[in-house]
């Protein structure tokens, strides 16, 4: 993948978990919105604004970072466990969605456990959704390490957001996250494919005019 590519990739990504991050804050927190509406502050408007679009484009860089270390893991992991690595992949999925709901259950207080069901539910909807769409573009094999990713990894990035108090940015983080990460995972084949078809043009390009020359000979 040439350099230009890589970069357009990051920079879509990065200001679509930001803009993902402002428009979550419009639903999460309209209460401090709406506290300079009557009477109208627009610099207190825009300020907010700036602060939630910074905060997502925050949770968008962690999102490049986890995706990164997602392929590392990955190739390594197709490494050390060859043949096995799909099972593995199924387990780890399996363990952090019981994370996800055992142990903030446990700390939580006055918090009924099927919304944590619920949370990781909607996570794995998510993830198999993404993974369906994956594989349907490419092929069957993409489907787990697809889920892998949304699930796990996604997780993983949203770990400082589970720790605050309250939920407020929990959702203002995983949105981002969700959003970037599903852009870089669908994206990925689709910029190999657009790095190999100037090539293709090219090479038929020369090809017909080598042709067209043998002709005039």
């Amino acid at each position: 993948m040439n350099t230009r590519i890589l970069v357009g990739f990051l920079w879509k990504t990065f200001w679509l978990g930001g803009l993902a991050g402002l428009i979550a804050s419009f639903f999460v927190k309209p209460e401090q919105y709406l506290n300079y509406m009557q009477p109208f502050d627009g610099m207190e408007i825009l300020g907010l604004i700036v602060f939630f679009l910074g905060l997502g484009l925050t949770f968008a860089t962690i999102s490049l970072t986890g995706f990164f270390a997602y392929l590392f893991v990955h190739r390594m992991g197709q490494s050390l466990f060859k043949g096995y690595w799909s099972t593995v992949q199924v387990g780890l999925i399996i363990f952090i969605l019981f994370d996800i709901i055992y142990f903030p259950y446990r700390s939580a207080d006055n918090v009924e456990l099927y919304w944590f069901i619920l949370l990781a539910a909607a996570l794995l909807l998510i993830g198999w959704i993404v993974a369906k769409i994956k594989a349907k573009e490419t092929n069957k094999k993409a489907f787990i390490p697809t889920l892998f990713f949304m699930v796990v990894f996604t997780t993983v990035e949203w770990v400082p957001g589970l720790m605050v108090d309250g939920t407020d940015y929990a959702w203002l983080m995983v949105v981002p996250l969700l959003v970037s990460n599903t852009y870089q995972i669908l994206n990925l084949h689709r910029l190999n494919f657009q790095e190999k078809k100037p090539q293709v043009q090219g090479s038929n390009g020369q090809d017909k005019k080598s042709h067209n020359k043998k002709k005039k000979k």
